[in-house]
């Protein structure tokens, strides 16, 4: 376990809000990029890599490539969050933009089945597989560069910008698919979803110029001149934080499964009751840029009443309304699916997302934090966000029906109330790093 040493002097408010404005571009540039296959996905990629199947069919191998792109990235965790501890945030974050960049150009660029058979679906799987690395290692470390330079008291504010670059990137990712999707049907399928994937190399480039202007954090600073850098990261965070790690995991649960049900198999399951993709897409993106002001106000609550609270309020608001979504979907009135999603995303996944990158920051020491975070937080993407579209889509498939989709809902947010209600609250250190948590009941502290 690292040894608890005094918080190292935070920049000041001008250099914070320098590096929260960088931090934010270059997370929006990189998610515009992870964000435009899940789209993909459920518009147009199962028509396109896998004509012979049904529709629902079809869909479903579609969002099979897309479960791929988060079984890889545990494997871009555990690298980059190696080498983050080891030789720093900031050279990371720049690898992990330019990787991003380049293979969502080649998707961009791929020919189709209908231009070279198999090849084609097994092309995209190998692409989305370094997709999936990419930001594997891009979370921990944009997290950490806001976190870690954030003054004292004011972390939970702060670092919740870094995940308002999410939903820029969702937007913008989204509103670029929407101007596409005026096409023609024949232009659309012909060339016009490629637009999108191409000018993901405008975003590779700002963000570079961007992220190159940014400093290192001074945690990690004092991490190299103390001479406390682990040999392997990532077997010291196993070693010393392996409960914090797996609470982790289970408070992604909710918020990363959800998500991907709101964000994208949502637009899948509107195509299969015949609401229309352009009105599920503008609900999406009033509900993203709700969610962009409410999660900011979300880590500030942080600050002042702590973290579990506000995170478990947002995995208790995701299981009350896990039935009332789909319900207000199904009417196709545009005011009520307007309102499913700003509930859903705006309120609910709000209040988990904005408190995590402190939450979970305060729960690891210094030393090999990046590799412990990457762990629990994309380890738990496999399985909540990679899968979650797949299921719903499965189950529909099976039965027809949104009821077993809400109780999937359901049992993902039980899992994440029970796992941050035996995380300590953190708080009250998040001027120090912090040891290993000890499970123990809502209401206590060490």
């Amino acid at each position: 376990m690292s040894p608890t040493v005094p918080h190292e002097p935070a920049a000041g408010p001008q250099s914070i809000r320098k590096i929260a404005i960088a931090s934010l571009t270059g997370t929006a540039l990189e998610w515009y990029d992870f964000f435009l296959y899940g789209t993909a996905s459920a518009l147009v990629l199962g028509t396109l890599f896998f004509p012979d199947a049904s529709p629902l069919a079809g869909t479903l191998a579609s969002f099979g490539t897309f479960a791929v792109g988060f079984a890889a990235r545990p494997i871009g965790g555990i690298i980059f969050g190696h080498f983050g501890d080891r030789l720093g945030r900031k050279p990371m974050l720049v690898i992990t933009l330019l990787v991003m960049g380049f293979t969502t150009f080649l998707i961009g660029t791929l020919p189709t089945y209908a231009q070279i058979g198999a090849w084609a679906p097994v092309l995209l799987t190998l692409l989305r597989v370094l997709q999936g690395i990419a930001v594997g290692g891009e979370w921990g470390g944009s997290v950490l560069m806001i976190t870690e330079h954030a003054p004292a008291g004011r972390r939970g504010f702060y670092s919740a910008w870094s995940q308002v670059g999410i939903n820029l990137g969702f937007v913008t990712s989204a509103g670029v698919f929407a101007a596409v999707q005026t096409l023609s049907d024949e232009a659309f399928l012909s060339w016009g979803w490629r637009v999108p994937f191409l000018l993901g190399a405008v975003p590779a480039l700002v963000g570079l110029f961007i992220r190159l202007k940014i400093e290192e954090t001074p945690e990690f600073q004092s991490v190299q001149h103390e001479g406390d850098k682990q040999r392997l990261p990532v077997l010291h965070a196993l070693r010393t934080h392996p409960r914090a790690i797996l609470i982790t995991a289970g408070a992604r649960m909710a918020e990363n499964g959800a998500s991907y049900i709101f964000l994208v198999f949502s637009l899948a399951y509107g195509k299969h009751i015949g609401v229309g993709n352009g009105l599920l897409l503008t609900g999406i993106i009033v509900a993203n840029v709700v969610e962009g002001a409410s999660m900011v106000g979300f880590g500030a609550l942080s600050d002042r009443i702590g973290r579990r609270p506000v995170y478990m309020a947002g995995a208790a608001t995701l299981i009350v309304f896990a039935f009332p979504f789909f319900w207000l979907v199904d009417t196709g009135t545009p005011a009520l699916v307007w309102l499913a999603f700003i509930v859903a995303i705006g309120i609910g996944h709000g209040a988990m997302i904005g408190t995590q990158p402190s939450f979970f920051t305060e729960l690891f020491g210094k030393s090999s934090r990046y590799s412990a975070i990457a762990l629990g937080h994309e380890f738990a993407s496999v399985f909540a966000g990679g899968l979650s579209p797949l299921i719903a889509t499965a189950l529909l498939a099976a039965t027809d029906a949104s009821w077993p989709i809400s109780l999937y809902l359901m049992v993902l947010g039980c899992i994440t109330l029970v796992s941050v209600y035996f995380a300590r609250e953190t708080v009250q250190r998040d001027t120090a790093p912090t040891p290993e948590p000890r499970l123990q009941p809502a209401g206590t502290h060490e």
